[in-house]
């Protein structure tokens, strides 16, 4: 996440938490209740301590958010969220030297052994949904696509050079020779690893020839910017805060076009790249009151949150269960 990108959340949340204090609640209309069980949104906590959380570039910008919301309710607790790519977080987490970990991904089979290795216990906290977003230039005349059509582009030993011949996409005759330039995130970025086992059909398969952004996501929004012929998938966040310039493309996973729309994340039909956003949290950091706290206010705001970091906010049911891991982490 570039540094433009999270001074302009800080300023954003400014005037967010202002907004939260003034209304003291919830989209839905209830109280959001303080980490302490304080009513009021503005508080007088007496916590202190610290937090430390690293992992995706994806779901950072929301973990940075709360953190803000958070420490001007609690100014005795600072919390830090540093962003080295899901796999580098989870290098970190799982030796017990992080509290929690951002993951755009599940944990693999290679991280839980080594938390075990480590005596960590954990579970992954929801904190909002992705839909994550196939990108071309907003000139380009293309406005859905199929998984089978992802797959040829996408997929190892690919030699898909040119729009004319992505099989069975019909594009008009002086858009068919254009080059196909592909953007995507490095491999330790959770979304790289998603992308491909939902679009290639195993995890880390992928063609070679195609331009890597590591963590920045912004690197390939800007490159699609100025392509017309080029490609790319980013988290909503991005797509939302592009405008007109790029284009989110419709995904037909056998049922039809479905657009990348929080309401399609929600109700489960935009697949295969619908996805939960986690953060992994451990049991030895919810036994401090101030880890408790600081995950109980990012599930109970986190329709704000996402609305300020431009996710797509948790279901009703979805805060219950998370609520509910918390809560059993924490030995309550």
């Amino acid at each position: 996440m570039k540094l433009t990108r999270t001074a302009a959340f800080a300023a954003t949340v400014l005037t967010s938490a202002l907004v939260l204090a003034a209304c003291g609640g919830s989209s839905d209309g209830g109280d959001t209740a303080s980490p302490t069980g304080d009513s009021s949104p503005t508080g007088d906590s007496n916590l202190t301590g610290s937090i430390l959380i690293d992992g995706s570039s994806t779901v950072g910008p929301l973990t940075e958010v709360a953190a803000e919301l958070f420490m001007q309710q609690n100014p005795g607790v600072q919390v830090t969220v540093a962003v080295s790519g899901t796999s580098g977080g989870f290098e970190k987490f799982c030796k017990g030297e992080t509290d929690g970990n951002d993951a755009s991904r599940a944990i693999k089979e290679s991280e839980i052994e080594l938390c075990g290795e480590n005596g960590i216990g954990y579970d992954n906290i929801t904190v909002a949904n992705d839909a994550l977003t196939v990108l071309v230039n907003g000139e380009a005349p293309v406005a859905c696509m199929t998984v089978e059509q992802l797959n040829a582009i996408w997929d190892e030993g690919s030699t898909i050079a040119t729009w004319g011949e992505i099989p069975g996409l019909d594009v008009p005759a002086d858009f068919a020779d254009t080059p196909l330039s592909l953007y995507g995130p490095g491999t330790d970025s959770g979304t790289f690893d998603f992308f491909t086992e939902a679009i290639n059909g195993e995890e880390g398969q992928i063609r070679i020839d195609y331009t890597s952004i590591g963590e920045d996501d912004n690197a390939a929004v800007t490159a699609i910017t100025g392509d017309v012929g080029a490609m790319g998938y980013v988290p909503f966040a991005f797509y939302q805060e592009a405008g007109d310039a790029v284009k989110g493309i419709a995904i037909d996973g056998g049922d039809g076009c479905i657009d990348p729309t929080p309401e399609n994340v929600q109700n489960g039909i935009y697949t295969p790249l619908g996805r939960p956003l986690f953060v992994y949290a451990s049991d030895s950091a919810l036994k401090k009151q101030e880890t408790v706290s600081f995950f109980t206010f990012y599930i109970a705001n986190s329709d704000q949150i996402a609305e300020i970091a431009g996710a797509v906010g948790l279901t009703d049911a979805q805060k219950a269960e998370q609520q509910a891991k918390v809560d059993a982490l924490a030995g309550s």
